[in-house]
């Protein structure tokens, strides 16, 4: 008898068993919202699906009056722009500190500290700083992103680092590459696909500084979209456009994946990603 631990579903069987949660939640959804609606035909907590496709399409087709724009064709730029900028910037410098933490120790006894100090400061808490230092405009969006992203990039790259076999810094040195080179030539090939990976799990710690800096200073952008339109209880466009987050921010994944598959080829032929 096979125990449990060792019983593997094929890949049609895990297509089937990954839907199943999905199913029983919209199920479980309909159920409610029949049930609310039958009660009470005004009932705005939970919509039908065709009210929540009406709403989603008016918003992905119709000009706004006032500007001429498509409401959420503009939002969802103007969110994905800073998304892209703010987790860029991360990755950049999470990359360079992260890499220098690694393999000088020098620089790691001196920067680790304010790195571990800093990525256990909330960075909602100084939002209101970020505003008063840069305004209600872009900066103070993507630094929230930055600040809120970047030490744990550095301190994942910088602990993979720490966790490479010295023989390869050894071997390298004994070849008779500087320090620069070993860094350069040993560290970074192999810290970059770390650095996707690390990236990757951070997109949805980047959504919600995202989200929670649109919701409080802004014109356009779907955080500021949700919390414009929670006064109206309008949960026929609060809904899709949570569904349409998740969807940008899988796809946004999704990418980087592919990116490090193509890239990285050698780094997921052996355990480097089981996601």
């Amino acid at each position: 008898m096979k125990r449990l631990i060792n019983l593997a579903p094929s890949r049609g069987g895990r297509w089937l068993l990954g839907l199943l949660p999905f199913l029983l939640l919209a199920m479980l959804y309909l159920s409610l919202s029949n049930t609310r609606l039958a009660e009470n035909p005004n009932d705005r907590l939970l919509p039908t699906p065709s009210t929540m496709a009406s709403s989603f399409y008016h918003l992905a087709t119709a000009e706004n009056v006032r500007t001429g724009e498509v409401v959420l064709w503009t939002d969802t730029f103007a969110s994905l722009e800073r998304i892209v900028i703010g987790v860029g910037i991360s990755a950049l410098i999470g990359l360079m500190v992260g890499i220098l933490n690694g393999g000088i120790p020098i620089i790691r006894a001196k920067l680790s500290p304010l790195v571990t100090v800093a990525s256990l400061i909330p960075p909602m808490a100084i939002l209101p700083i970020l505003f008063i230092a840069f305004g209600t405009g872009e900066a103070a969006k993507i630094a929230l992103i930055v600040i809120g992203v970047t030490p744990f990039l550095i301190r994942d790259l910088q602990g993979h680092a720490l966790r490479l076999p010295d023989e390869q810094l050894i071997k390298a040195q004994t070849l008779g590459a500087s320090s620069w080179q070993v860094l350069l030539r040993v560290l970074l090939p192999q810290l970059t696909p770390r650095l996707l990976n690390a990236t990757r799990l951070a997109l949805g710690t980047a959504w919600l500084f995202l989200i929670a800096a649109e919701a409080i200073a802004a014109q356009e952008g779907l955080g500021y979209r949700i919390f414009l339109v929670r006064r109206y209880l309008s949960m026929d466009v609060i809904l899709p456009y949570v569904a349409w987050i998740t969807l940008l921010a899988f796809l946004l994944d999704q990418l980087l994946a592919w990116v490090s598959r193509l890239a990285f080829p050698w780094y997921h032929s052996g355990e480097g990603d089981k996601s």
